[in-house]
């Protein structure tokens, strides 16, 4: 048989409840913020970004050059980028962009419409976001 009053039962009973709506509260908001974070590009160190910002810009020049030196470029780049790079995804972007160069270099109707390098620019600067550097890939081409 119970001996506790009635009054002392019912604070407990409110103080468990909301210990476990609190709990379960939290709970779901973690899970949405995990649910978020999942959903975004990966987030590329500072060296990573800078790097893809000194391989797009060696791009721009490479593509309005010979294509012999453009290979080369490509070949020795495409090594600096994969020992380098930890972030895969923003080096995925960064060795489309370097390709491209190559193409233009050896034919220039192969050069990608602006709009591309600029979707393909958005790309690239969501993985560097958080970063603090602005990566940018300019038209190719003439």
């Amino acid at each position: 048989m119970d001996t506790a009053p009635a009054s002392k039962v019912a604070p407990r009973r409110r103080i468990l409840v909301g210990t476990v709506l609190t709990t379960a509260l939290a709970a779901a908001a973690g899970a949405g913020y995990w649910w978020y974070e999942r959903g975004l590009p990966s987030q590329a160190s500072a060296a990573d970004c800078r790097l893809a910002q000194r391989v797009s810009a060696e791009a721009h020049e490479v593509a309005s050059g010979s294509s012999r030196d453009a290979e080369d470029w490509a070949r020795e780049t495409a090594t600096v980028r994969r020992s380098r790079m930890r972030d895969g995804y923003l080096g995925f972007r960064v060795a489309q962009y370097e390709s491209w160069a190559v193409l233009t270099a050896q034919d220039p109707r192969l050069t990608p419409s602006a709009e591309d390098v600029r979707r393909l620019q958005d790309k690239a600067r969501r993985h560097c976001r958080r970063s603090g550097v602005d990566v940018s890939m300019p038209t190719l081409g003439s």
